[in-house]
């Protein structure tokens, strides 16, 4: 991975991800989430929905389609998702990325991660 994020983000517990190339960090709270991303590789995330996500854009492109409408994001744009609200994302290879997910369980710690 690159060297975007710092050594202590990357020393964050790491959370298991079913993409290859993908690599998050977590820091965990009561009722929320804040993951670090890193892409190394690009990635199709099919449509879904969660609780809310707000996203920081730190490098790369993301293609992000909700409601059928899709828009680029780069570095220092940031979006907002609502609860529920169906989306999909092209992240292309180099894409690092903070968000902020109003919900405690979005991702899981890996089993080996500290």
């Amino acid at each position: 991975m690159s060297d975007v994020f710092p050594p202590p983000i990357r020393k964050l517990p790491r959370i298991d991800l079913p993409y290859a190339g993908v690599t998050g960090y977590l820091v965990q709270g009561p009722d929320e989430q804040v993951v670090f991303m890193e892409f190394s590789s690009t990635v199709n995330v099919p449509e879904h929905a969660h609780d809310s996500q707000w996203e920081l854009v730190v490098a790369g492109t993301v293609d992000l389609t909700v409601d059928g409408a899709t828009q680029t994001f780069t570095k220092g744009d940031c979006f907002f998702i609502p609860k529920g609200r169906r989306h999909a994302a092209t992240v292309h290879a180099g894409y690092h990325c903070i968000i902020f997910f109003d919900q405690k369980d979005r991702y899981h710690r890996q089993k080996d991660s500290r």
